[in-house]
């Protein structure tokens, strides 16, 4: 195919630089708009797709300037950019750019892509003059896992991207991001070495020896993390020397979990990094849910037909738009669930059709619960909702100082409920007005546990506080990690476990510790007693159960961590994970029985009545499994 030169005005290529001016049109089409980017080997221009006259609609024009002298070393360009565009036209994922065209003539190549509109993050790194909002950069993080993903799962052959950095990511107008430039990625078979190539800085030791696999994706992620972070440039650092500069030494908003998951992935050795690309991406996610980050992340799965492991079980699915991170409450034939799009559903149980819904102005992280005529929720635009049960119209609501990201818990005509802003709240549900508040001293996203006259409550620092009903507290411990998990009470025990990789039994009366069980990792799951048995999930990938001594009594590996909360319920125990799967597992020795795949984590908690079991994804959708 040639490139004809039809100019919509008077001009020519410019000699100097050999780019192609505004008003050039390539093969009767493409209407040169402007230059928006530059390569060692040509330019990326904004055109105009001319086939479509009655409207605007731009693409990408990349172009490749081939002056190599050799005749083979010209062929092997031309091969490299040809494949670029086989790749590419492989692909569909929201986060990777359409490919329309492709043509070549004389020393000019070039490919018409999807057009994206926004900046790379070279850019904006060079435009901002502080630090990136940490939960900004991990939904990023996340999001480029799952294009990662994407690829490394690519058909017949994985792909491996092989050159991470923030120039090569975009980020598009509604804020996700889309990974450009595939020049040279590469079809990726075990044991296949090739030519050293890359970006010195963020390219891992074996990818300098040729050798380009998976993880060297996660090495050049965690350096590409670590340089948004940090705002040190690796490219200017002698390489490999990431261990002298961890993140926090540059920025101390950077929470120790997040300083951990970049520390693991920038390991030398690429054993010891990540197993996979899915593995941070989880680990990121965990992350997140302890920041309780209040953005819309999506990572744009396409879930437009349930499949997987146990489709067959599922009755129904209900779409809420956005993430469902918490749990959703069943009552008298209705699901309640909230969703990170922040509205509150209504759902009919027999089959999932939307009864009402109510907006709130933040994203819903906890679980509803119901009381009386009206039920209850949280949101992360710091307020306490209640909202009639027959009408969906709001009774009444209360503001905190900060987002709400736990779940209420109602008494004696009192509403419990913790906030951000390091309050908990007594709320009197016929005045609505608080009757109370403890001071806690850091963010409470531990949901309140109401027993024996008492209220245990954590915290993110570590205080685990216990209250009477009078506002006056008891005992405080101390763990040495965060608690976002949530205390149950049960034989004058309170059960939890903290983000110190500790599940911890004290007693309710005197806060005094009976016994501790260590697990691999920390956790935010909440434990579940049942039956003299604790049933907990853990980052380490396990869901364990132990006795009321603390004792294991079997554990049970998914392989990717559980930040879900297991529920059990007629000798069987449900828990999510960040796998996407539903897991159905013998309380007696912990074998599953069956497990439900969704396209995505699951992190709240399974709400099981009539042999249904009720669970909310990150895929968007609330799912009805009948057991």
């Amino acid at each position: 195919m040639s490139i004809e030169s039809v100019p919509l005005s008077t001009g020519s290529v410019d000699k100097a630089t050999r780019r192609l001016p505004p008003g050039f049109v390539l093969v009767n089409r493409y209407a040169i708009q402007e230059v928006i980017g530059m390569g060692g080997m040509g330019a990326v221009y904004c055109a105009r797709d001319m086939h479509f006259p009655n409207v605007e609609k731009l693409v990408a024009v990349k172009e490749m300037l081939n002056l190599a002298v050799d005749p083979l070393v010209r062929r092997t360009i031309v091969e490299n950019f040809e494949r670029e565009a086989h790749i590419l036209a492989t692909l569909t994922h929201p986060s990777i750019p359409k490919i329309f065209d492709y043509f070549t003539y004389d020393e000019r190549s070039y490919l018409v892509l999807e057009y994206i509109d926004g900046e790379d993050l070279e850019l904006m790194l060079d435009e901002e003059e502080g630090f990136f909002p940490v939960e900004k950069v991990v939904d990023w993080g996340i999001e480029l896992c799952d294009v990662l993903r994407y690829l490394h799962a690519h058909q017949p052959e994985p792909i491996i991207f092989r050159d991470m950095k923030p120039s090569n990511v975009m980020i598009n107008r509604e804020g996700h991001v889309v990974l450009v430039d595939f020049g040279i990625a590469k079809n990726f078979r075990t044991g296949q070495k090739g030519t050293m190539i890359g970006t010195e800085g963020y390219s891992p030791p074996e990818q300098y020896r040729g050798e380009a696999t998976p993880q060297a994706d996660v090495y050049a992620l965690g350096a590409t993390l670590h340089h948004l972070l940090t705002r040190v440039d690796p490219r200017s650092q002698p390489p490999f020397t990431f261990a002298e500069r961890p993140v926090r030494q540059y920025n101390p908003q950077v929470s120790e979990e997040l300083e951990g998951v970049i520390s693991k992935a920038l390991q030398y050795n690429a054993a010891d990094r990540y197993p996979s690309i899915e593995a941070m991406m989880e680990a990121l996610i965990a992350v997140k849910a302890g920041l309780g980050s209040g953005s819309k992340i999506s990572l744009k799965v396409n879930a437009q037909a349930v499949a997987g492991e146990g489709a067959e079980k599922v009755l129904w699915r209900f779409d809420c738009q956005d993430e469902i991170r918490g749990s959703p409450f069943y009552f008298e034939g209705v699901v309640y669930v909230g969703s990170y799009d922040g509205c509150l559903y209504a759902v009919d149980a027999r089959d999932g059709s939307l009864m009402w819904k109510y907006a709130s102005e933040g994203g819903i992280a906890g679980r509803p619960v119901v009381w009386e005529s009206d039920v209850y929720f949280g949101s992360e635009d710091r307020r306490v909702y209640a909202v009639s049960l027959r009408t969906g119209k709001l009774s009444w609501l209360y503001e905190t100082g900060a987002p709400v990201r736990n779940t209420p818990r109602l008494a004696e005509g009192h509403l419990f409920i913790g906030s951000d802003d390091g309050y908990l709240y007594a709320i009197n549900t016929a005045s609505t007005r608080p009757v109370w508040r403890v001071d806690a001293g850091s963010a409470i996203r531990s949901t309140p546990c109401l027993a024996e006259g008492m209220i245990v409550v954590g915290s993110e620092a570590g205080d685990v506080f216990c209250i009477d009903f009078r506002g006056q507290i008891r005992w405080r411990f101390k763990a040495k990690r965060g608690v976002t998990s949530s205390p149950t009470i049960e034989g004058g025990m309170v059960y939890f476990a903290s983000l110190d990789a500790m599940v911890y039994a004290l007693d309710v009366k005197t806060g005094w510790v009976t016994w501790r069980f260590r697990m691999e990792k920390g956790t935010v799951s909440s434990p579940c007693c049942f039956e003299k048995k604790i049933y907990i999930g853990s980052a380490d990938g396990y869901i364990y159960c132990l006795d009321v001594n603390g004792r294991e009594i079997w554990k049970y590996r998914v392989g990717h961590q559980v930040s879900g909360s297991p529920v059990v319920c007629k000798g069987f125990v449900y828990c999510g994970a960040a796998d996407g799967n539903l897991y159905c597992l013998d309380c007696r020795n912990g074998k599953m029985r069956w497990k439900f795949s969704s396209a995505a984590a699951i992190t709240g908690a399974p709400c099981v009545h009539d042999d249904v079991i009720y669970i909310g994804s990150h895929d968007h959708y609330l799912y009805a499994i009948m057991d």
